[in-house]
Parts: C-alpha cells; sequence; structure tokens
C-alpha cells in the first residue's frame, strides 16, 4: 500500500456557488466507503483534530437523515446535519449539508456530491458543494473550513488504511 499523505486536499472554486475538494487516500474504494458512512468510524476522523465527536447518526437511505455533532477543543458544540438524496455504494453520495447555527434552514441548504473512485491501491475522492449563492459560498470558506477540513481528511485516510 502507498503511503499516507497529509493536508493534500485540494480546493478549487468552479464556480460562483461551488467548491471543490479533492484528495486522494492511499486505501481502496470500498474501506474510504466504509469509513465515510459508518457511524463508529466516523467518530474515529469527523472532528479531525479540533475536538471530540459526541454523536454521529446515518440513516443510509434515500431521503435518510444524518447527523454529527462533537465538542470543539474551544468547549463549544459544533453540528451539522443533512438528507440523503442519492446513494450509489462505494461510488457517490449526494446529500445537503446544515450548520446547525441560530436561524439555519434546511431550505437552500447547500448540496454537496462526494465521488470515490479507484484507481490502482488509491482512491480519489471529490466533494462538489453547490449553495445557493456566492455569499454563502463566501462564507463557508471563510468559516475556517479549509483547516478543518484537512485534518479531518488525513483522520479519515488513518482510518481507512487501519480496515485492511
Amino acid at each position: 500500500m502507498t503511503d499516507t499523505t497529509t493536508g493534500t486536499a485540494k480546493v478549487t472554486l468552479p464556480a460562483d456557488d461551488q467548491i471543490l475538494i479533492t484528495r486522494d487516500f492511499a486505501a481502496p474504494r470500498q474501506h474510504v466507503y466504509r469509513a465515510w458512512t459508518t457511524p463508529d468510524l466516523v467518530k474515529r476522523w469527523w472532528a479531525g483534530k479540533r475536538g471530540t465527536v459526541t454523536s454521529v447518526d446515518i440513516d443510509l437511505r434515500v431521503g435518510g437523515q444524518w447527523r454529527y455533532v462533537m465538542i470543539a477543543n474551544g468547549d463549544f458544540e459544533v453540528a451539522f446535519h443533512g438528507e440523503y438524496r442519492e446513494i450509489t455504494p462505494n461510488e457517490r453520495l449526494v446529500h445537503t449539508e446544515v450548520y446547525e447555527t441560530p436561524g439555519a434552514s434546511d431550505v437552500g441548504a447547500p448540496v454537496v456530491t462526494v465521488t470515490f473512485a479507484e484507481s490502482g491501491d488509491r482512491t480519489r475522492v471529490t466533494m462538489l458543494t453547490e449553495t445557493h449563492s456566492k455569499e454563502l459560498r463566501d462564507a463557508i470558506l471563510e468559516s475556517g473550513m479549509e483547516g478543518g477540513m484537512q485534518e479531518s481528511m488525513d483522520a479519515l485516510e488513518e482510518v481507512a488504511v487501519s480496515l485492511e
């Protein structure tokens, strides 16, 4: 198996209302997908180094809900939730994503398309987030999302590699 990498997720902006994240993992696609969709495994990587995951609920079916909660290192709760719109096991997930803040609504929530593509003994994951406006896209980018995402993706790779 190829060596793991750190901090290698690439963020690009294909359109004014989109964020594209691409990352290669040193693990087979089915292991990356399993780590992405299994609650006990998500608990091991989702917070990166920024806190402790306290709850992961995944109802992995079209129309099913997901929700992740962590206590961040600053002793405050961070939670996200959404609904699965499309599921192709080991290949593709499409879901909404809502950051639970006061006044947050599921109406107009960003839609995230995650693809898992195998290449030899590695897996390329792409996450396309589509927002309803440039302002929301920019707010997501300015939230510090990239640093936390890099840590989460590094931890995800460690979990996926450990499944072998």
